[in-house]
């Protein structure tokens, strides 16, 4: 197929697969002239898990790079992609967190009874958060910590459960990556309707029309 309905199918702009090629995000055509490239349903899959990534999931095209590097680095090995991978989106951080909220995330994952690496960069991710309600002066109450950690455990049965309806190794490194990124921007989305739901309960705003007050003419 010409460029043009590849970009169709993957519903992006002609302008923007070039734009995803000349990036090496998707691999270039088949030249089978001096001016003609052919392309076929490899692009089109491509360019449709790129756009995911850095319109939906929010990653820059250096972190979707980095990303898509390690899909094609292991596509028949699930989980060293899926570890790969993590480490991609993490690696423009730098900050590991401090050892104290480090010390803490990983006695939080030891007491849900997880097993992890010590150099999973969830470690770090979680560090710096705490970090930063620190630089506040607020901190995180353990029952709040718990009832994350409750939370992502069930996100991630979630994760896998669904990964278990893919049949070939390609499919499931596919969306467990690209799961992990939009499952991120899922996550943010639903905690933020959510949150309007329990700040109206615990914050109720008297919304009854203004009783006068006296003297005035009723």
């Amino acid at each position: 197929m010409r460029i043009s309905e590849a970009a169709d199918r993957a519903r992006v702009s002609q302008t923007t697969l070039k734009y995803y090629i000349r990036e090496g995000l998707v691999h270039e055509g088949a030249r089978i002239a001096t001016n003609q490239t052919v392309y076929d349903e490899s692009h089109v899959k491509r360019a449709k898990l790129v756009r995911a990534l850095l319109e939906t999931g929010g990653l820059s095209v250096a972190e979707a790079g980095r990303v898509l590097a390690a899909v094609d680095e292991h596509p028949d090995a699930p989980a060293y992609a899926f570890e790969a991978a993590q480490h991609a989106m993490g690696a423009a951080h730098r900050d590991a967190g401090s050892s104290s909220s480090r010390e803490r995330v990983t006695e939080l994952a030891k007491s849900s009874g997880w097993g992890y690496s010590d150099q999973n960069p969830g470690i770090a991710m979680a560090a710096r958060v705490l970090d930063g309600f620190d630089s506040i002066d607020f901190a995180l109450p353990d029952d709040f910590l718990a009832s994350y950690a409750a939370a992502a455990e069930r996100l991630a049965k979630a994760d896998i459960l669904a990964l278990q309806s893919r049949h070939d190794t390609e499919s499931v490194t596919e969306l467990m990556v690209a799961g992990t990124v939009l499952g991120d921007a899922l996550i943010a989305g639903l905690r933020r309707i959510a949150q309007e739901n329990e700040s109206a309960a615990a914050f109720p705003v008297d919304q009854s029309p203004a009783q006068p007050t006296t003297g005035e003419t009723q």
